[in-house]
C-alpha cells in the first residue's frame, strides 16, 4: 500500500515488481517527457469499496516484490515525479514469468521510471553450479570494466561462446554437448518450504510459511470462474457474485475489529477473495486463522443473495462502471477486442454490461452461483507467518470438508495430484499446479477417493486462440483505427501472440535470459535518441510478457507520439527493432546486461527472507496460472547462474530475433502475422498558429510508414564507453585537500559531532560545509540502501515571473541526464553497472533527489559520487529544456480532454486564488522561460544551509560516513544563504463564484464526478493566516514556544515519557496524528454513507495534503458518480464532513483507526524507503518542531489519542460554506458550454499528468471490491 510518513510528506518513488530469478526489464519505453495516466487496472474489476488500491494492476503479476524495490508515493494533486531516464525504467505490476516488461500508469501522473538492479555473482561459491558442471572447463568469461570516460573501449567483453573451453577433443566436446542438453532437459527444483494439498471435496491448498510481515499472513480464495465463463446474458454476474458475496458476508464483518483488511476482485478466468490478518488477536491473543478460513468459506460457497444486498451493489457496479469508463479504459478495451477478435475474451469483460446489470433478479445470480462456487473449483493460498502446517491443514479440514458442492453425489478417484486444476486454466497448461512436485511438501492421497462429479474442465473449452507463428496460413489484418474526441495523442500498438512457454526445465529459464539480454539492449539502445533536440516520438515501448488472464505470451511494440510527428515516430521504431534484430546485441552489451541481471539475481536471493507475503503470494498464483515451477528467490539465483555459463551471444541475437520476427520481417511471407494492428488517435490537433483541425489517417497509411521505416538504412551499433567511477581517486585526494571536509558540532552549544539515538538507531551530524546529514544502520533490506538529498523550496518558491520555472527546471536536469564530461548514456550505464537507481522529484515544497543502491561492487561509493557530481557538475542543456517545455505544453493541451484533471485543476485554481504554482504551468508561463532562467530556480535552492541528507541502509558506520566525508564534504560550502522569498499562498476569500464550479465535457458516454476541498492546518499547527494554532488550544501551557529542533535529543528517556503522558496536544505532531485518525473515520463513514447506504458513489475518498514548512494544507474529497446523482453525492460528502458534531465519533470508530495506522506504520517500518520519510527534516531550520521525539513517540502518541483531541483537531477543519469549495464534472453527449475548462484562461492540471496510456491492464479485470 502506498503510505506516507505521519511525521514527512518527503518526497518518495514508486513501487515496481521483480522476479525472484530476474529483476523486472527495462520496460524498454524511452520517453521524450515525464509518464503517467491512469492505473493499469483493467485485467479485473475495481475494489468493491473504491478505495484506491495501490498495486495498480495485481492481476497477473506478481513475481515476489524485493524490498530494493518497494517504495512509497506521495499523494499529491500538484507532485510532479521524473527520474533519471538514463538510468531508470518504469515497469507495471503486471510482469511475466520471469520477464516482465511492462506499462504501468501512476493515477495521479507521477513520472518514475525504474531500472532494478541488483548483484554480481561470484560463481565460485554456488555450490548447486558446482554441482551440476563438477570443476571442468566451464567458467564465466572475466570481466573489466572501463576505467573513466577517456577510455577508449569496453575494456573487456566475452568471446562468441560465453564458455571458455581449452584442449577438449571431438570426443570430449560430443560428451560435454550431451551433458549440456541433459542438464537444459532437466527440471528445475521447486520451492522448498511449498506445501501443496487436497480434500475430499476438491479444494486445493497451498501453505507457504513467509516471516514478513510477522505476526500476520495473507489468505486468498480463488475460485476459478470470471468473466469468460458468462453466456450472453450473463455479462457482468460474476462480478456481482463478488460483491455481493463478499460486502454481504456477516463473518467478514466480524473481523473488522481485529485489525484484518479484507478484498476482492474479478477477472476473465477467476474471482478472488483474500483477508490479510494478524495471526492472533491483540488482548486474548486468540487463533484468528480459523476465523479467517470460515469468513473466507462463508463468502465462496455460502453466500446469501438477499434483495436489498443485490440492489445495493447494483447501484454500486453501476456507478463503478461510469467510473471506470475513461478514455483510457475505452482505448484498453478497443486494444483487448481487436487482440483477441477469434475468441471470447474481446466480448466478456468483467466490468460487464450496463443494460443486463440492471435487470438480473437475485435468483439469477444465485443459480450461477451455484453453477461455479465449489471446493472442486477453487484453490485456497495461505502465505504468512505460519510456522505448524500440520495445525494449518487441520484447520482448513475442519472448516472446508463439509462444504459440498450441489449435485457431489458420487466417490469418484482423483485422476492426477490435483485434479484437472491444470486444464481449467486458459489455455490448458497440463503443468499447472499438477507439475514439477519434487521437492513440495503434498498431503494428497493417491487412493482417497474424491467427491467431485464436477470437475474444473467439465463445462467450459479452453478459450482458442489464433498465434501469430510463421506458416499458419491465416490472411493478414489491415490495421485497425480508434478515433475519440478524447483521445489527445497518435499511439500505435503492433501485437504477436504466441502459446505460453512453460518454465519447468533449465532450458526454459535460460531462454528467458537470452531475451531478457536481447530486450534489455533495445531499450538502452532507442534512448540515444534522446540526443535528438526534437525526438519524433514521445514514447517506444516493447513488452514481451505472459499473461495468466489471457492465456498467452503477447508481444507488443507501442510507439507513442504527438500526430503531426506519427509517420516519424513510427519508422524510427520499426528501424530500431530492425537493426537490433539484424545485426544483434554486440560483445560489450551481452557482458554488461548478463552481469547486470546477475547481480540482480543474487541479490534477490539475499532478500529470501524479506520479501513480504502478499507479493510471494501473488508469485505462486500467477505461477501456477501459467504452469511454471516454482522456486523460491535463493533457487532461483543458483538456476540462473548455472544456465548464464551456457549462453553464447550467437544463441541470444537468434532467440531475440525470433521476439521481434513479426516487426523485423512485416510484410515478408514468411514473417509471423501481427495478432493485431492498433492506433488510437484524435479526431482533432492543435497547429500552432492555426488551432485545432481534423485528424485524418488511413489504415494503408499505416502500413505505409511501417514498410517505410523498414527500408531505412541501418548500421551496426557501436560499443559505448563505459566509466568504471565518476570521480577517480586522484581527483578525491584533491578534493580532500582543497575542502577539508569533516563533522562539526550540531547544536550551537556543545562540541557534539555525532547524535546517536538508541532507540531509533538514527545518527544526526553536521559536515563542515554545512550539510546536515542523518542515517541510519538497519538489517531490514539485506545489503540493500537508500539516500535521499531533500532540497527546501519546490514550486512554491516559484515567482510569479517566473511560473512553472522550478518545475520545467527539475525535468530539464532529468531530461539532459549529463554530469561533468559524461555523456547521458555514460551515466546510464555507469549506473547499470553499479545497481543505482536515481529519481529526481519535485513537489510544492521541495526537490528530491533519490539513490536506491546496493552494498556490492562499492555501489554506496558509486550512488554518492553521482549525487556529488550532480551537486557540483550538472549539465544544463537547451535541447533538454526544449523537450520539457514542450511536453508540459502537451499536457496543458490535454487537460480540457480528462473529465477527471480538468475538474480538479478548476478547483485547485478556485480554491487557490488562480494559483498557478499547484497546477500546471500555462502555455504563457512556459513561453516566458529560458534555459538560465529555470537552472537559476532550481540551482539556488541548491545551496547547503537549506539541503539535508538522509541514508537507510545495510552497511557500517565507517563505510557511510567515509562516503559521507569524500563526496558530501567535498561539496563546495557557500556564504550566502537559500533566497525563499515565498509569495503568499492564500485561499479564495467569501464570496466568490468560484466557491462552486461545473466543468462539462463532451463525450460519447456519460460519468460524473466531483471534488470538493478546503483549508487545513499544516502538518506543524499553522494555518493558511500564520497563526500558531497551538497557542489557541494549548494557551496555559505553551506560551506560544514550542521545543525547538534538536533540544529533546538531550532529554533523559524519563524525561520524554512524562512528556507523553501530559497529553497529545502539547506534542508537535497532535495535528498530524489528530487528523490522520480524523481522516480515517472520515472515510470509513463516506464509505458507509455515501457508497453502502445511499448507493450515491462506487468511489468516493477523503484525503489530507499537509505540508512541512508551507503554513497551511487542505482536504480533499474525491466522489465518482452518474450525471444523476453526483449532485446528491456531494450533498451527502458535504453532510458526512460536517456531522461529526451531530453524530460523535465513537470509541470504537477511533480504536479502529488507530489499528489501521498503528499496523500500517508497523508494517511500513521494515521499509527503508519509509525510515527516510521520518527521518526527513530532522535539522532543517526551516521546520523547528521536527526533532527525534517526533519518530519515538510516534506509536505513543496514537495510543494516547482520545475522541477529544479529534474534535479539537476537527475544529480547525474549515468545513463551513465560506470555506468549502466545490467543483462538479459531467461528460456525455449533451454536456458542454460556457462552463467548459477553458485552456486559453491560465489553467491547467492539478498534478494529473500524462497521456492516454497504451495497454490492455483496464479493461480486462475489475477493480478490487474494498
Amino acid at each position: 500500500m502506498a503510505s506516507s510518513s505521519p511525521i514527512s510528506a518527503a518526497a518518495t518513488t514508486a513501487a515496481t515488481t521483480a522476479s525472484p530469478y530476474l529483476s523486472p526489464s527495462p520496460h524498454l519505453r524511452l520517453r521524450a517527457g515525464p509518464s503517467g495516466g491512469c492505473p493499469s487496472a483493467t485485467l479485473r474489476t475495481r475494489p468493491i469499496t473504491g478505495r484506491r488500491s495501490s498495486s495498480g494492476l495485481r492481476a497477473s503479476c506478481c513475481l515476489p516484490l524485493s524490498p530494493l524495490q518497494r517504495t512509497e508515493k506521495k499523494k499529491s494533486l500538484a507532485a510532479t515525479k521524473f527520474s533519471h531516464g538514463a538510468t531508470v525504467t518504469k515497469l507495471s505490476p503486471r510482469c511475466m514469468y520471469p520477464i516482465s516488461c511492462f506499462r504501468a500508469h501512476n493515477r495521479c501522473g507521477n513520472f518514475c521510471k525504474r531500472y532494478t538492479p541488483g548483484f554480481f555473482v561470484d560463481t565460485s561459491s554456488c555450490q548447486f553450479q558446482r554441482h551440476l558442471f563438477g570443476s571442468r572447463s566451464m567458467k564465466l568469461a572475466h570481466v573489466s570494466h572501463a576505467l573513466g570516460p577517456e577510455e577508449p573501449h569496453v575494456a573487456s567483453t566475452r568471446s562468441d561462446t560465453v564458455l571458455e573451453k581449452s584442449g577438449l577433443s571431438f570426443l570430449d566436446l560430443e560428451s560435454e554437448k550431451a551433458e549440456l542438453e541433459g542438464f537444459l532437459n532437466s527440471p528445475l527444483p521447486s520451492h522448498p518450504r511449498l506445501h501443496r494439498g487436497q480434500l475430499k471435496n476438491g479444494l486445493r491448498y497451498i501453505i507457504l510459511p513467509n516471516k514478513v510481515p510477522a505476526n500476520r499472513f495473507e489468505a486468498h480464495m480463488e475460485v476459478h470462474v470470471g468473466s469468460i465463463d458468462e453466456e450472453e446474458d450473463e455479462q457482468g454476474i460474476a462480478h456481482m457474485i463478488e460483491h455481493v458475496a463478499f460486502l454481504g458476508s456477516k463473518k467478514r464483518e466480524k473481523l473488522l475489529g481485529t485489525g484484518a483488511r479484507s478484498n476482492a476482485y474479478t477477472d476473465f478466468h477467476h474471482t478472488v477473495f483474500h483477508i490479510h490478518s494478524p495471526t492472533t488477536t491483540k488482548d486474548s491473543h486468540a487463533d484468528l486463522v480459523p476465523s479467517v478460513l470460515d469468513a473466507l468459506n462463508e463468502i465462496a460457497f455460502h453466500p446469501k443473495f438477499l434483495p436489498s444486498r443485490v440492489e445495493k451493489e447494483r447501484r454500486a457496479i453501476l456507478s463503478e462502471l461510469q467510473m471506470m469508463n475513461t478514455i483510457e479504459y475505452r482505448i484498453d478495451c478497443q486494444l483487448l477486442q481487436h487482440l483477441h477478435s477469434e475468441n471470447k475474451l474481446s466480448k466478456r469483460f468483467p466490468i460487464g454490461l450496463e443494460e443486463q446489470i440492471k435487470k438480473w433478479e437475485p435468483e439469477k445470480i444465485q443459480k450461477f452461483h451455484e453453477r461455479w462456487y465449489f471446493p472442486a473449483n477453487a484453490t485456497l493460498y495461505l502465505v504468512g507467518d505460519i510456522d505448524d502446517i500440520q495445525k494449518i491443514v487441520t484447520q482448513i479440514e475442519f472448516v472446508f470438508e463439509g462444504t459440498l458442492a450441489k449435485n457431489e453425489t458420487e466417490n469418484v478417484n482423483t485422476p492426477s495430484k490435483f485434479g484437472a486444476m491444470a486444464s481449467f486454466l486458459v489455455p490448458k497448461l497440463p503443468g499447472g499446479l499438477g507439475g514439477s512436485l519434487s521437492n513440495e511438501r503434498s498431503s494428497i492421497s493417491f487412493e482417497q477417493p474424491m467427491l467431485a462429479k464436477r470437475e474444473k474442465q467439465s463445462v467450459r473449452p479452453p478459450v482458442e486462440h489464433q498465434w501469430s507463428l510463421p506458416g499458419l496460413g491465416h490472411s493478414a489484418k489491415p490495421p485497425e483505427i480508434f478515433q475519440h474526441e478524447l483521445v489527445q495523442n497518435f499511439s500505435l500498438n503492433m501485437f504477436c501472440k504466441i502459446p505460453v512457454n512453460q518454465v519447468c526445465k533449465y532450458g526454459d529459464l535460460r531462454v528467458v535470459l537470452m531475451k531478457r539480454i536481447f530486450l534489455t539492449a533495445l531499450h538502452f539502445r532507442v534512448n540515444t535518441r534522446y540526443k535528438s533536440s526534437n525526438p519524433p516520438f514521445t514514447s517506444i515501448e516493447l513488452d514481451h510478457s505472459d499473461s495468466g488472464r489471457e492465456g498467452c505470451t503477447v508481444t507488443t511494440l507501442t510507439v507513442t507520439a504527438e500526430p503531426k510527428n506519427w509517420q516519424s515516430a513510427v519508422k524510427v521504431a520499426v528501424q530500431e527493432v530492425r537493426r537490433l534484430k539484424e545485426f544483434g546485441v554486440t560483445k560489450g552489451e551481452l557482458t554488461r546486461y548478463m552481469d547486470a541481471l546477475l547481480k540482480d539475481s543474487e541479490q534477490l536471493a539475499a532478500m529470501v527472507e524479506s520479501v513480504p507475503s502478499v507479493d510471494n503470494l501473488e508469485f505462486i498464483m500467477e505461477s501456477d496460472a501459467l504452469g511454471h515451477t516454482i522456486m523460491d528467490q535463493r533457487l532461483g539465483h543458483e538456476s540462473l547462474v548455472a544456465v548464464a555459463e551456457t549462453i553464447t551471444l550467437e544463441e541470444v541475437n537468434s532467440i531475440g530475433a525470433e521476439v521481434l520476427q513479426f516487426i523485423s520481417d512485416f510484410g515478408k511471407p514468411t514473417a509471423p502475422l501481427p495478432a493485431a494492428i492498433v492506433a488510437c488517435v484524435p479526431t482533432k490537433v492543435h497547429s500552432d498558429g492555426v488551432g485545432e483541425s481534423e485528424f485524418k489517417i488511413h489504415p494503408h497509411e499505416i502500413t505505409d510508414a511501417i514498410i517505410a521505416g523498414l527500408r531505412e538504412p541501418i548500421h551496426a551499433e557501436p560499443e559505448l564507453d563505459v566509466p568504471k567511477e565518476l570521480i577517480s581517486e586522484s581527483l578525491l585526494k584533491e578534493l580532500r585537500v582543497q575542502k577539508s571536509p569533516s563533522f562539526v558540532p550540531i547544536l550551537k552549544e556543545g562540541n557534539l559531532t555525532k547524535i546517536f539515538d538508541n532507540e531509533t538507531g538514527i545518527t544526526q551530524c553536521r559536515l563542515s560545509n554545512g550539510i546536515p546529514v542523518n542515517y541510519k544502520i538497519t538489517k531490514n533490506e539485506a545489503r540493500c540502501g537508500v539516500m535521499r538529498l531533500i532540497v527546501r523550496g519546490g514550486r512554491a518558491a516559484e515567482t510569479s515571473e517566473s511560473k512553472g520555472a522550478v518545475v520545467v527546471g527539475v525535468r530539464t536536469l532529468s531530461e539532459g541526464g549529463c554530469v561533468g564530461n559524461f555523456s547521458r548514456e555514460q551515466v546510464e550505464l555507469f549506473c547499470v553497472n553499479h545497481l543505482i537507481n536515481c529519481s529526481l522529484e519535485s513537489t510544492e515544497e521541495f526537490t528530491a533527489m533519490e539513490f536506491r543502491f546496493t552494498l556490492r561492487d562499492d555501489g554506496m561509493r558509486a550512488a554518492f559520487q553521482l549525487l556529488h557530481m550532480v551537486l557540483e557538475h550538472s549539465v544544463w542543456l537547451e535541447d533538454a529544456f526544449d523537450r520539457a517545455k514542450q511536453l508540459y505544453l502537451s499536457y496543458y493541451r490535454s487537460i480540457p480532454k480528462s473529465l477527471e484533471r480538468s475538474t480538479a485543476c478548476k478547483l485547485m485554481l478556485g480554491m487557490l486564488n488562480g494559483d498557478e504554482r499547484f497546477v500546471e504551468p500555462s502555455p504563457e508561463s512556459l513561453e516566458n522561460l529560458t534555459l538560465q532562467s529555470v537552472k537559476d530556480a532550481v540551482m539556488n535552492q541548491f545551496v547547503a544551509d537549506n539541503m539535508e541528507v538522509s541514508i537507510v541502509g545495510d552497511f557500517t558506520e565507517e563505510d557511510v560516513e567515509v562516503c559521507i566525508l569524500d563526496y558530501l564534504g567535498t561539496v563546495s560550502s557557500t556564504n550566502t544563504k537559500a533566497k525563499l522569498d515565498i509569495e503568499p499562498i492564500t485561499f479564495r476569500p467569501f464570496p466568490s463564484d468560484l466557491h462552486f464550479q461545473q466543468v462539462h465535457l463532451k463525450d460519447t458516454d456519460e460519468r460524473a464526478c466531483a471534488y470538493i476541498a478546503g483549508p487545513a492546518p499544516s502538518r506543524w499547527g499553522f494555518n493558511a493566516e500564520g497563526k500558531d494554532l497551538f497557542e489557541l488550544i494549548n494557551p496555559s501551557s505553551m506560551n506560544g514556544e514550542m521545543p525547538k529542533a534538536n533540544e529533546s535529543i538531550l532529554l533523559e528517556e524519563e524525561a520524554i515519557e512524562k512528556n507523553v503522558e501530559q497529553g497529545l496536544r502539547s506534542r508537535p505532531l497532535f495535528f498530524s496524528i489528530a487528523l490522520g485518525l480524523l481522516a480515517e473515520v472520515i472515510n470509513s463513514r463516506l464509505f458507509t454513507t455515501v457508497r453502502d447506504s445511499l448507493g450515491l458513489t462506487y468511489d468516493v475518498s477523503f484525503e489530507l495534503s499537509l505540508f512541512d514548512w508551507l503554513n497551511l494544507g487542505w482536504y480533499v474529497i474525491s466522489v465518482t458518480s452518474t450525471p444523476s446523482k453526483v449532485y446528491k453525492a456531494v450533498d451527502a460528502c458535504k453532510t458526512v464532513l460536517r456531522g461529526l458534531h451531530s453524530n460523535k465519533i465513537s470509541q470504537r470508530e477511533l480504536d479502529r483507526a488507530k489499528r489501521t495506522l498503528l499496523m500500517r506504520h508497523e508494517a511500513e517500518t521494515k521499509s527503508n524507503a519509509y525510515w527516510l520519510g521520518l527521518m526527513a527534516h530532522l535539522q532543517s531550520p526551516s521546520i523547528p518542531r521536527k526533532d527525534i521525539s517526533c519518530i519515538k513517540d510516534l506509536t505513543s502518541l496514537y495510543e494516547v489519542a482520545t475522541i477529544e483531541d479529534i474534535y479539537v483537531a476537527y475544529e480547525h477543519l474549515k468545513v463551513d460554506d465560506t470555506s468549502l469549495f466545490c467543483c462538479v464534472g459531467v461528460a456525455g453527449a449533451n454536456a458542454g458550454g460556457d462552463d467548459m475548462l477553458d485552456i486559453g484562461d491560465e489553467e491547467s492540471d492539478a498534478g494529473h499528468h500524462g497521456m492516454a496510456p497504451t495497454g490492455r491492464g483496464l479493461s480486462t479485470m475489475t477493480r478490487p471490491t474494498t
